[in-house]
């Protein structure tokens, strides 16, 4: 399969965060554009996940935590940690899952 960001249609999975998803086997890939001010609530899932953040400043917090990351940030999300955040600027993220998530098809 050969994709192109520029083709990949946008999803808005909640509000304020607008996503270009893609899905593999065992994998997904979120290319995400976050609005100022877009809150994800705290929550945990089964997935892994790696969070980089591309743009902006993105307040997130694991496990009690709070921390501001900014262009070129890497965080790695355990399986069943908990998380949530919020856009403090226009935002361009990046996450990986494993597994699929299969509600984000």
């Amino acid at each position: 399969m050969n994709l192109n960001t520029n083709n990949i249609p946008t999803k808005e999975i909640m509000p304020g965060y607008h996503g270009k998803l893609v899905h593999g086997d065992t994998i997904s890939l979120v290319f995400w554009e976050v609005e100022k001010g877009a809150e994800v609530p705290e929550h945990a899932h089964m997935h892994e996940q790696i969070m980089h953040v591309m743009e902006g400043d993105f307040e997130f917090t694991l496990d009690g935590h709070t921390k501001v990351y900014t262009k070129g940030d890497i965080v790695v999300i355990g399986s069943h940690k908990k998380h949530s955040g919020k856009a403090l600027t226009p935002c361009k993220l990046m996450d990986v899952f494993s597994p699929v998530r299969e509600e984000y098809k």
